[in-house]
């Protein structure tokens, strides 16, 4: 073969093996893929493959916008405490007249709870007319009478002319002292129009029975979604004594993690007790003990509950019970006191030289907590006391 020929053998060669090489190459860039996605097996995470393929079935998660504790889809919000609750509003009422006394009307939900009916017989009427405003069924599911003192139990039995409170309403359930020294009309009459209230289908129990859950009694009653009443041990209940007022009915409400705390006119020695044998948490309202006076509210009980509001039921200055001005109702004592806690502290009336002889401070006190704020709203203003002229005159905050 000559060298010519030889020549053009080699390079036909060479460009067969380049066309080859490209084909090849053309055949790869198309067929690899395939081949591997065929031979592949994808790992999907949320999705999506680590090889960058995403799933054409994934559908993403809800994502969840909580609003108050809750998703538009209805999904509660797990990482949050805010439990719900409904409406808890508690007034504290005037009573119409120049005298010391305590009714306070309480609605949790749907339920309505009287806690005391002072300070006269005639305050029937005032109490009565302002029930009237929230209960619609003409039903008290709870009321408490707390100790046997005119200024707390007198509105229950009215007068000849007005009728009282056992006589205006339909008592479902009557929680009441567990002893007593009185002897009075006042208390004969009570217990008389209590007994009749019972035999016309109320239930009666006395704070003891509540609290070791006995004859049907319950230390505990739900009153709404998130609200219980709590009756609470008092030594008095079961152990006698010369003070009247240590036999007094104590109670908590509870509405979640906040509390509300009411002792009726329980003085030094009761307080002293109920700290020993309750576990008392620190609480949004305290009912001030015995009207603000010196002998209660002690640090004994404020150094545990510290209170953010002290609402005072009492005919301010008046000398109904002393004339020494530092001991007329609020004492100075009891502010000296409470103050170390809070300057929130509203007094319901004050006295006067008008025809009726006592007239507004606060007024009818409303304090409403939905379960996560609490609001004072008073009838007449919501100065705290503090502020007052009364008290720029009478009063240190020392």
């Amino acid at each position: 073969m000559s060298r010519r020929n030889h020549r053009t053998s080699s390079f036909k060669n060479l460009i067969v093996s380049l066309l080859f090489l490209i084909i090849l190459g053309i055949i790869g860039y198309f067929v690899y893929p395939i081949v591997v996605e065929l031979l592949h097996e994808h790992g999907f995470i949320e999705g999506k493959c680590e090889c960058g393929e995403l799933d054409p079935n994934y559908v993403p998660p809800h994502i969840h916008e909580y609003i108050d504790g809750v998703c538009s889809c209805g999904k509660l919000d797990e990482s949050t405490s805010v439990i719900q609750s409904d409406t808890l509003s508690i007034h504290f009422m005037e009573l119409g007249n120049k005298y010391t006394g305590d009714s306070i009307y309480i609605k949790a939900g749907e339920t309505d709870i009287l806690i005391d009916a002072g300070s006269r017989g005639n305050s029937a009427d005032d109490i009565t007319n302002y029930l009237n405003q929230y209960v619609e069924d003409n039903t008290l599911e709870y009321v408490i009478a707390t100790h046997a003192h005119q200024d707390h139990i007198a509105g229950f039995v009215g007068t000849s002319q007005i009728k009282g409170i056992f006589d205006e309403f339909i008592c479902e359930v009557i929680i009441d002292f567990s002893l007593t020294n009185a002897t009075s009309k006042v208390y004969q009459n009570y217990v008389e129009k209590r007994d009749l209230e019972v035999q016309n289908g109320a239930t009666h129990y006395t704070a003891l029975e509540c609290y070791n859950n006995l004859n049907g009694a319950s230390r505990k009653f739900e009153l709404s979604d998130g609200i219980e009443l709590e009756i609470l041990y008092n030594y008095y209940y079961e152990n006698k004594t010369s003070n009247e007022n240590d036999y007094s009915v104590c109670l908590m409400i509870n509405q979640n993690d906040k509390h509300f705390l009411f002792t009726g006119d329980l003085e030094d020695k009761g307080e002293e007790k109920l700290v020993e044998y309750n576990d008392l948490p620190e609480v949004e309202l305290f009912k001030a003990g015995h009207h603000g006076s010196y002998t209660a509210s002690t640090l004994t009980l404020l150094e545990v509950i510290k209170p953010n509001i002290v609402c005072v039921c009492c005919c301010c200055g008046s000398d109904e019970y002393t004339d020494v001005i530092d001991n007329m109702f609020p004492s100075q004592a009891f502010i000296s006191r409470v103050l170390k806690y809070t300057e929130k502290i509203y007094v319901t009336s004050i006295i006067s030289d008008n025809e009726d002889g006592f007239t507004s401070l606060n007024g009818n006190i409303n304090i409403i907590s939905d379960g996560k704020e609490v609001i004072v709203n008073c009838s007449n203003n919501n100065t705290v006391f503090k502020d007052t002229e009364w008290f720029k005159e009478n009063r240190k905050w020392e």
